[in-house]
């Protein structure tokens, strides 16, 4: 396709020149090209790349326009074609990443402001739902815990062990009522419904505790691809931006005063994250608890330790890491699918 003298192409992810000509171009703007994109286009002119703009998920990445062609309305172009092949894959909410000092350009595009990080990295969406109606679903699914002081937990529980559970039961001793908020992606060996399921029955005891999804604003794919990409140059970036997402827009609306976390002696990402909780939070008026991790014979509890017992066959040292419940489920035949592909993986999710 044409559009004046610029030629638009779809990039074929597998052609290495391809590829590499983009990454060139995408280097310019300190931007790094992810293996793991569902769709590019590049804009030619005369053979020059002069502009590009990937796919991934709801998520529009790597938007670049030549210096020399900024203000032509090529970023509306960019921007356009890649909502439309969204559209085409049935993905119609759109998230995207910018600088801060560019945010304002996409404004005009229908694109509003979910929250920005320091000098980091703005998150904006437009389409079909919003911060505002998750927010909103947050509320109705709360609605029914008792009245006073607020604790939240996000966790991803990839089992639910003892470790989270005594977490989350000190939160409740401690406040009125509790919201626990499972991440939503996909990307664990336990699949996000089993996870759910796993944390709703080890706290089922608790009827001031609410279990909910954490959706697609808290630890996903649009606010912390880094979470499941080991190593990512932007960790710093996405830990900010998920936390100041947390402390502007969900705690308010959910009347929340304090977040729990485990403390990470394992996982540098996890860490980065907690840190960036405690750097941003507190300036917001919620009070960040770090808890020490619940031991067993002097080893500290963690899911890591519970899916390399599996792949051990030590079921013995699995069942004192988590509770019953938990081992009823490893132990059915429901679980089948999620050991086998635990025994052939060494993920760390």
């Amino acid at each position: 396709m044409e559009w004046g003298n610029i030629e638009k192409r779809i990039v074929n992810l597998k052609n290495a020149v391809e590829v590499a000509a983009v990454r060139s171009f995408l280097e310019r703007f300190e931007l790094s090209f992810d293996e793991t994109l569902d769709y590019t286009l590049a804009f030619y002119r005369e053979e020059g790349l002069v502009a590009t703009g990937s796919l991934q998920g709801e998520v529009l990445r790597n938007i670049a326009i030549d210096e020399t062609l900024q203000g032509a309305g090529l970023t509306s172009q960019v921007v356009s074609s890649l909502m439309s092949e969204a559209a085409r894959r049935g993905q119609y909410h759109y998230f995207l990443y910018t600088k801060p000092d560019k945010a304002h350009l996409f404004n005009a595009l229908g694109f509003q402001l979910v929250a920005q990080a320091d000098s980091y990295a703005a998150l904006l969406e437009t389409g079909l739902g919003s911060i505002a109606s998750y927010c909103r679903s947050l509320v109705t699914c709360t609605a029914h815990l008792p009245q006073g002081p607020r604790a939240a937990l996000v966790v991803n529980c990839n089992p639910f062990t003892l470790g989270h559970q005594a977490v989350i039961a000190k939160a409740a001793r401690e406040n009125a009522a509790v919201i626990v908020l499972v991440v939503s992606e996909d990307k664990s060996l336990f699949p996000f419904e089993v996870r759910l399921k796993l944390i709703k029955e080890g706290l089922a005891d608790y009827s001031n505790v609410a279990v909910v999804p954490g959706g697609k604003y808290i630890v996903s794919a649009a606010t912390f691809p880094g979470y499941f990409t080991k190593g990512q140059q932007t960790v710093a970036a996405q830990t900010r931006l998920d936390a100041t997402i947390f402390a502007t827009r969900i705690a308010p609306e959910l009347g929340i005063t304090v977040r729990y976390v485990g403390d990470e002696p394992y996982c540098p990402v996890t860490n980065a994250y907690n840190q960036a909780l405690q750097d941003i939070l507190p300036a917001h008026g919620i009070e960040v608890k770090v808890m020490p991790r619940l031991a067993v014979e002097g080893e500290a509890i963690s899911a890591s330790r519970v899916r390399e017992l599996i792949r051990q066959e030590q079921w013995e040292a699995v069942r004192l890491l988590v509770p019953d419940s938990t081992y009823r489920y490893l132990t059915s035949p429901e679980a089948a699918a999620v050991l086998a592909a635990i025994r052939q993986s060494n993920s760390r999710h």
